[in-house]
C-alpha cells in the first residue's frame, strides 16, 4: 500500500500515527515488550489517549529477531501461519541495556532498540544489515475506496447470478499496520513467493494475494510473505492474508510492508550464506517432505482440451516406449471425468473408461508407470455429488447461510469448506476411492480465487486469511491422505497453488504459460523466485501451457524441464508427445531424460537433504554464490544442486546464448573435454540438441548405469564416479541415498594426494568405475570385487 504522495506528503485523506517513543520497557524471557506513543510525552498529560503500539521485540529461534507491531489486542486471529511444523526450534538469546538503548542477541544477529527517537537497528557481527528508522512504525487510516478489500468485495461477485445479498458497506476508512526497513545501495531483493516479473524485486509493488492470472501477469498462485537479500538476511512477514509490500516502490530505499489488521508481526532472518537463510526459514515454516524417487521420472499428461480415451493413452505409452523415452507417471487432465462434472465428480468418465481399475492395472503393469489423475476443490452444480454436499453443508456459504456459486469455470460451482471436518472426511472417502482403482498421486490444481467477502466458513475463519490459507490446507487434506494410504514417503502431489508454508507438501508447478520463448523465460523465473522462497522443487508444464510450440521452442523446453527437479509434458489444446514435433525431438529427449536418470544418485541426495535443511534442488545463481555480485542479477540460469550449472537456450536458431561461469574450473557435462576457466561469460551458438550443463570444479558425481530406463533404482550397483578436477590434497564425501528415501546406503570418499586420486567405497554393490576428469582429459578405472576398497589413478 502506498500512502504517500511523493517523499514528504501523505495522500489526500491518510491519516498517520507513526510510533515516536518508547515509554515503557518490559523485559520478557527471549526479549522486550514495548509501549510505543503515537504522539511526543512531554508530560502526562499527553499519555490520556492513543493509539499506542505494543511492540515485542523477541528471539523465537538462534538467528532470528521477531517484531510483532499491535494495535488493539482482541486475541488471536485465525487461521495463522503454523510455526516450527517439523523441526523444533533452537532458543539462544541474551539481552542487555544501557543508557541509551536496550539490546537483543542471537546467532550472531543484533537488534538494537533506542527509545526516543524510537528506532530498532538489526545487525550482524559485520555490519548493519538493515533498520526500522524514526516514523518507520505506524498507523495508517485510508479511505476504504482505496483497498484492495473494497474492490475485492464487488468482484468477487461479478460472476454471480444468484439472488445473495450484496455486500456490507464498508467503513469509510481501513486501518494499516505498517512498517518499513531500509535498503542499502547495492541491496537486492528476492522471493515472494512464485512470481513471473523480474527476478530482482527492488521497485515493484508486491501483492501477497493468491490468484490464477497465469505467467504472463503480475498476479500469482503461490504468493509467500518472505524475502530474502543480498546482505546477508531475509524477511518473513508471519502474516496469513494479505500482505502489500513496497520494495523501494514508494520509498525508493526502504521496504514497506502494510497490512488490514490489528497487528503485524515479521522476522528478520540472518545467514553468513542465502542457503543458511533458506534454513532457518524453513526450520520456522516447515521443510518439503520425502517424495518417492520414482517422482523424478518423466509425467506424461493426456493435456486439457485434447481428446483422449483409453486407446489414445496406450498409444502414447506404447509411443514413447519404443523411443527409449520412458513415462513413469502418466497423468489424466481433466476429463478422465465427464464434461461439466471435472469439477468435480470423481468419477471416471464410463464412456472412455468402462472398467477404469482393471484398465489402470494393465498399463501399469505393460508400462511400469505410476497414475496421477487431476482434481480440485470446486465441485459444479451438474455433478452428481453436489446435491449431497450442497445439504450437508460441505461447501463455503455466503452469510446468510446459502451455498457460495459461481459460474467461472463450471456451471454454479460452490468451494469444498476445508475447515469443516465432515466436509474433509467426504471429500478424501472420494479420493480414497480412486486410490483403490490404482491412481498414486493427484495433481491438486486451483485454490487461488477462494471468495473473502460477504462469506463465512464452518469453524469462524477469518475470510481474508483464509484467502491464501486455502491453498495450504487444501494440500495438506490431500497429501496427508496418500500418506496414511500409500505409507511415509510415497506421497506426492503436483499442486499449482500454495502460500507460506505450503513447501511441505511438494510438488509444485509453475501454472498456464505460453507457447514461447518469452514465456519459458517467466516461468524460470518463477522457478527460481519459489526457490528462494523456501520451497525445494518445482516444475512447468514443458512447451507451455496455450498453444502449440514450435519444435524449436519445444525441444529448449524439453532441455529445460529435464534439468529441473520435476519434469512435466502438459499442454492445453494440444499434445506434448515428442513425435509431433520430429523424431529428432524424440531422441533429443531420450538423451536427456537418460542423463537425468544417471544422476538420480545426486538428485536424491539433494532431495533427502533438502527435508533436513530447505535448501532447493533449482538454485539461483545468487543463493550459491553470494561472494560474485555478477551472479546476484542472474535469472536465465541457475544452479541443478551445488555442483551443475544449467544454462536454457531462450533464443531461436541463429542467434547467441549467453550466460555466466563463476571462478573455478568448468567442465561441459555432455561433453568433457571442454573445460573453461571462470569467471566468464559465454556466447555461443547452441545446437537444437544440446543444453549447456557444467559441472563445477572439485565436483564428485555418482552415476548410475547408461541406459536405466527409470529414475527409481538400486543407487549404489554398478556407479560410475566422475571426478571433476581435484586439487591437490582436497577430499570429497558422498553419500548415495537409498531409492527408498530411509537413508544413506552407500559412501564414496575421494581424495587427490600426490597427484593421484584415490576413492574408498563402502557399502556399493558388484562394482564401479573412476572416471576422472583433468584440464579436458579424461581417465577410467574399473573397480570391482569387494565392497570395500580403494585405487588409486595417476
Amino acid at each position: 500500500m502506498k500512502f504517500n504522495d511523493g517523499f514528504w506528503l501523505l495522500k489526500n485523506g491518510v491519516k498517520p500515527f507513526f510510533g515516536l517513543q518508547v515509554t515503557r520497557v518490559l523485559e520478557e524471557p527471549n526479549g522486550y515488550t514495548l509501549h510505543v506513543s503515537t504522539r511526543p510525552i512531554r508530560h502526562r498529560g499527553d499519555t490520556l489517549g492513543g493509539p499506542v503500539l505494543t511492540v515485542k521485540v523477541h528471539s523465537p529461534t538462534e538467528g532470528v529477531v521477531g517484531v510483532n507491531i499491535e494495535h488493539f489486542a482482541n486475541g488471536d486471529a485465525y487461521p495463522s501461519i503454523p510455526l516450527f511444523p517439523d523441526a523444533e526450534p533452537v532458543p539462544a538469546v541474551s539481552l542487555s541495556k544501557s543508557d541509551s538503548s536496550y539490546s537483543l542477541s542471537t546467532g550472531g544477529l543484533a537488534a538494537e532498540i533506542t527509545e526516543n527517537p524510537y528506532t530498532i537497528t538489526f545487525k550482524s557481527p559485520k555490519r548493519i544489515l538493515t533498520s526500522a528508522g524514526y516514523k518507520h512504525q505506524g498507523i495508517y487510516d485510508v479511505p476504504a475506496r482505496w483497498t484492495t478489500l473494497s474492490a475485492s468485495n464487488s468482484s468477487c461477485l461479478a460472476l454471480d447470478t444468484s439472488s445473495n445479498p450484496t455486500p456490507a458497506p464498508l467503513p469509510p476508512t481501513v486501518r494499516y499496520i505498517h512498517s518499513e526497513l531500509n535498503l542499502s545501495p547495492g541491496e537486492l531483493v528476492y522471493g515472494f513467493g512464485e512470481q513471473f516479473g523480474a527476478f530482482v524485486k527492488n521497485g515493484q509493488s508486491i501483492k501477497i494475494w493468491n490468484q490464477d492470472g497465469g505467467t504472463s501477469s503480475d498476479q500469482a498462485y503461490k504468493c509467500v510473505p518472505f524475502y530474502i537479500t543480498n546482505r546477508n538476511y531475509g524477511v518473513f512477514i508471519n502474516h496469513p492474508g494479505e500482505v502489500e509490500v513496497e520494495v523501494g516502490s514508494e520509498k525508493v530505499s526502504r521496504v514497506g510492508v502494510s497490512v488490514a489488521d490489528k497487528s503485524l508481526e515479521y522476522f528478520i532472518i540472518y545467514g553468513e550464506t542465502p542457503l543458511e537463510i533458506l534454513d532457518k526459514y524453513t526450520r520456522i515454516t516447515g521443510r518439503p517432505a520425502i517424495i518417492p524417487a520414482w517422482t523424478f521420472g518423466l509425467w506424461l499428461s493426456t493435456s486439457f482440451l485434447t481428446d483422449y480415451s483409453s486407446k489414445t493413452v496406450s498409444g502414447f505409452l506404447e509411443g514413447m516406449q519404443q523411443r527409449k523415452c520412458p513415462v513413469r507417471v502418466f497423468h489424466l487432465d481433466c476429463f478422465w471425468m465427464k464434461q461439466y462434472e471435472w469439477l468435480c465428480s470423481f468419477t471416471f468418465d464410463p464412456d472412455n473408461f468402462p472398467d477404469p481399475k482393471a484398465y489402470l492395472s494393465e498399463i501399469k503393469e505393460k508400462y511400469g508407470v505410476k497414475i496421477c489423475v487431476w482434481i480440485n476443490p470446486y465441485i459444479s452444480q451438474l455433478s452428481p455429488i453436489f446435491k449431497e454436499g450442497a445439504k450437508e453443508g460441505y461447501f463455503i456459504k455466503r452469510t446468510d447461510g446459502s451455498v457460495w456459486q459461481w459460474d467461472l469455470w463450471q456451471p454454479g460451482l460452490a468451494i469444498l469448506d476445508i475447515t469443516n471436518p465432515a466436509a474433509c472426511k467426504w471429500y478424501t472417502d472420494k479420493l480414497s476411492a480412486l486410490i483403490d482403482l490404482g491412481v498414486d498421486a493427484f495433481k491438486t490444481d486451483f485454490g487461488e480465487r477462494i471468495p473473502h467477502a460477504s462469506v463465512k466458513f464452518h469453524d469462524g475463519s477469518d475470510p481474508i486469511r483464509m484467502h491464501n490459507t486455502f491453498a495450504v490446507q487444501y494440500n495438506k487434506l490431500v497429501f496427508d491422505l496418500l500418506r496414511i494410504r500409500l505409507g511415509e514417503g510415497q506421497a506426492v502431489l503436483f499442486a499449482r497453488s500454495s502460500a507460506a508454508g505450503g513447501q511441505r507438501f511438494p510438488v509444485h508447478w509453475g501454472g498456464d504459460c505460453e507457447s514461447t520463448f518469452e514465456a519459458m523465460a517467466e516461468t524460470i523465473r518463477g522457478c527460481l523466485s519459489i526457490t528462494a522462497s523456501g520451497f525445494a522443487f518445482s516444475s512447468h508444464d514443458i512447451g507451455g501451457f496455450e498453444g502449440h510450440p514450435p519444435p524449436e521452442i519445444y525441444q529448449r523446453w524439453v532441455a529445460f524441464g529435464v534439468f529441473s527437479s520435476h519434469t512435466r509434458l502438459h499442454g492445453s489444446s494440444s499434445y506434448r508427445v515428442p513425435w509431433i514435433y520430429g523424431e529428432e525431438a524424440a531422441a533429443n529427449m531420450s538423451k536427456w531424460l537418460d542423463a537425468k536418470h544417471r544422476l538420480m544418485p545426486y538428485i536424491y541426495h539433494l532431495a533427502i537433504k533438502a527435508n533436513q535443511n530447505g535448501h532447493p534442488i533449482m538454485r539461483a545463481m545468487f543463493l550459491q554464490f553470494p561472494e560474485d555480485p555478477t551472479t546476484h542479477y542472474l535469472d536465465r540460469q541457475y544452479m541443478f544442486g551445488p555442483s551443475l550449472l544449467v544454462a536454457p537456450v531462450f533464443v531461436p536458431l541463429g542467434e547467441e546464448s549467453v550466460y555466466y561461469l563463476p571462478a573455478g574450473k568448468w567442465t561441459s557435462f555432455f561433453h568433457p573435454e571442454r573445460v573453461v576457466q571462470g569467471p566468464v561469460w559465454i556466447t555461443e551458438h547452441v545446437p537444437i540438441g544440446n543444453i549447456p550443463v557444467w559441472v563445477r570444479q572439485g565436483s564428485v558425481l555418482c552415476l548410475g548405469p547408461a541406459g536405466i530406463g527409470r529414475p527409481d533404482y538400486n543407487f549404489a550397483e554398478n556407479l560410475h564416479i566422475q571426478v571433476y578436477e581435484l586439487e591437490e590434497g582436497q577430499s570429497v564425501h558422498v553419500e548415495i541415498p537409498s531409492a527408498e528415501g530411509t537413508g544413506t546406503q552407500a559412501t564414496v570418499s575421494v581424495i587427490k594426494s600426490g597427484g593421484e586420486v584415490k576413492a574408498e567405497l563402502s557399502g556399493v554393490g558388484s562394482f564401479a568405475t573412476l572416471e576422472v576428469h583433468t584440464d579436458g582429459s579424461s581417465r577410467i578405472q574399473t573397480l570391482s570385487g569387494a565392497k570395500e576398497g580403494s585405487v588409486g589413478l595417476a
